[in-house]
C-alpha cells in the first residue's frame, strides 16, 4: 500500500511535505543492521536522513518528493539540526 504525503501532513502537522528537491549528496553508511542514508539537497544546510534495511543506487543528482520533520541531535556535546525523512520518492 502506497502512502499518501497528503494524508501523512493532515495526522501530523509537524510534518513537512517537499517536491521535486534536488539531491547534491548522498552518502549510505551501516550503523548496526540498518543503512544509515544521508542527503544534502540543493539550497538547503541542514542534513536529511533516514534509516532503510539496504542500500540505494546513488541519488547524488536526483528529484526527490520527501516528507520529513526538523529534530535535534547532539553530537560530541552540540546540538545540530537535522531533517527525519518519513517518506522519499525519486521524482
Amino acid at each position: 500500500m502506497q502512502s499518501d504525503p497528503k494524508k501523512l501532513v493532515e495526522k501530523n502537522k509537524n510534518l513537512t511535505h517537499s517536491e521535486l528537491m534536488k539531491v547534491v549528496s548522498h552518502v549510505q553508511r551501516e550503523q548496526g543492521d540498518w543503512i544509515l542514508h544521508s542527503l544534502m539537497v540543493e539550497g538547503c544546510d541542514v542534513p536529511f536522513k533516514f534509516k532503510r534495511k539496504g542500500n540505494y543506487q546513488s541519488l547524488k543528482g536526483a528529484r526527490v518528493n520527501m516528507t520529513y520533520y526538523s529534530e535535534q541531535e547532539t553530537v560530541a556535546g552540540m546540538s545540530f539540526e537535522v531533517m527525519k525523512v518519513v517518506r522519499i520518492k525519486r521524482g
